[in-house]
């Protein structure tokens, strides 16, 4: 134990392996600051898959920032945003660790066309007021985890993980209301109805196409491209027709 805290030893190889990980974030590399993965690993060697005990932290408030999230990262670069629940204390080791089976992933991710239902983006689409930001699909809770809620396909919702993590307060990307108003007025007027309808049904529906290329996202970058001549070969075959 440390002196000073009575906090846990991250070198303890008798500790589990997301416990280690959040102690050593705690310690060595503190709130707001970069680390490196390797870094990480060569910390806590002989740890199985220490990279998704680190994941696991953010199920229980732990906001750590990958290149995909932060243009301004490299690939092997992680920014540890915000220290969550000190899951190295009594009582609070087993917090976020209920887990979501891959069924029940699946399921509300196509009820919801792989799309965050907050903002309307696609996996790995670019967030159009952070170039070089692409989004990343989670699954969120509708009433908070932490309160106890169930993992159920009633409770769960699909989010990009900024929708996520703004909903927990924890991202500094916050709008005004000028700020949209002052976008609003930009528009068309074609546009502004279209605007005005998804804000009566407060969503915005998808066009066929959209809802395939919610799929299409999802799919590795072989399966991708080969969809891709598929498609292009069957407009050529149409115009032909």
């Amino acid at each position: 134990m440390t002196k000073d805290e009575g906090r846990p030893d991250w070198n303890d190889r008798a500790l589990g392996g997301r416990v280690r990980v959040a102690l050593w974030l705690y310690e060595m590399v503190g709130e707001g600051k970069r680390f490196r993965k390797q870094a990480m690993r060569e910390a806590i060697p002989g740890v199985e898959q220490v990279d998704r005990r680190m994941r696991d932290l953010r199920s229980a408030g732990w906001v750590i920032r990958t290149y995909r999230d932060m243009a301004s990262l490299s690939p092997d670069e992680l920014f540890l945003e915000t220290i969550g629940a000190h899951v190295w204390e009594p009582g609070k080791r087993s917090t976020g660790l209920r887990t979501v089976s891959g069924k029940l992933r699946r399921e509300v991710m196509d009820r919801d066309h792989h799309r965050c239902v907050r903002c309307g983006i696609s996996s790995g689409e670019e967030y159009p007021d952070e170039p070089g930001s692409r989004a990343r699909l989670t699954l969120g809770h509708i009433n908070a985890h932490a309160y106890g809620s169930g993992a159920t396909p009633e409770n769960l919702v699909t989010e990009c993980s900024r929708c996520n993590e703004t909903a927990k307060q924890f991202t500094p990307v916050q709008f005004t209301a000028d700020h949209v108003r002052d976008q609003m007025r930009e528009l068309s007027k074609r546009e502004k109805t279209s605007l005005l309808s998804w804000m009566a049904l407060d969503q915005r529906p998808m066009s066929k196409a959209e809802r395939v290329w919610a799929y299409y996202r999802q799919l590795p970058g072989s399966a991708r491209d080969e969809l891709h001549t598929e498609l292009a070969r069957m407009l050529g075959s149409e115009r032909e027709d």
